[in-house]
């Protein structure tokens, strides 16, 4: 295995939002072969209850950009209603106004994405016998559902990288999840998770984003132990 290669493609796939390419299609076929990538990724207790919906359909599109949208407002009225709930006083967030104005451009821009995908996972996971027993334990229900998508999701997103195309990790039309499930007919029983943003991105490659090093964040065998 090419250690360097898949290195570069760990460390450099990032969130597209202001590259990426509104006018070139992308092929249907690229999007299946990512899928059957995806697909290939781990879920809990081997249920694959993966789906994923494609929407490429123009009044479609231009639909649930809206709602995104006024998900995107409903959020920021929230964040400016709680601060610190949101942890406005983090000094992590010092690129908070950049992150801010992309996602604005993507908000504004979410019609002309040629494609976008919403992974989804089949409710029924948590009623499986030995799921629903943990039910009450909210932690392990929540990441024994949602790791069952999630790593898929991401799968998603570096094939789609590696083939030359952006996309991004966004929830903001889940504000109105019911809307979206009637109008692409989703069934009740599918949960949306997500929504992924995908076109072909602008530009020169990318580079590793500015990050902590991991020693900073790593513990050995106690909290307060570093290496």
């Amino acid at each position: 295995m090419d250690l360097a290669t898949v290195d570069h493609l760990l460390t450099t796939t990032r969130s597209v939002r202001k590259r990426l390419d509104f006018d070139r299609p992308v092929e249907p076929e690229v999007i299946e072969r990512c899928i059957d990538i995806a697909m290939q990724a781990p879920t809990g207790s081997n249920l694959q209850g993966w789906h994923f919906m494609v929407v490429t359909d123009p009044d479609q599109r231009a639909q649930i950009a809206s709602l995104y949208g006024k998900g995107r407002e409903a959020y920021y009225q929230l964040q400016q209603k709680h601060p610190a709930q949101f942890g406005e006083d983090d000094s992590r967030l010092f690129r908070r106004d950049k992150m801010i104005e992309s996602s604005a451009y993507l908000s504004d821009n979410l019609h002309r994405v040629p494609v976008l995908i919403i992974p989804c996972i089949e409710k029924e996971m948590t009623e499986a016998p030995h799921l629903a027993a943990l039910a009450e334990h909210r932690s392990i229900h929540q990441a024994s559902l949602y790791g069952s998508i999630v790593p898929a999701a991401w799968s998603l997103m570096l094939a789609l990288r590696s083939r030359g195309l952006g996309s991004s990790f966004t929830t903001f039309h889940l504000f109105h999840e019911d809307e979206v499930a009637a109008l692409l007919g989703i069934p009740g029983h599918v949960l949306q998770t997500a929504l992924l943003p995908v076109a072909y991105f602008k530009g020169k490659d990318f580079r590793p984003a500015n990050r902590r090093p991991g020693r900073e964040v790593t513990h050995w065998n106690s909290w307060d132990r570093r290496r």
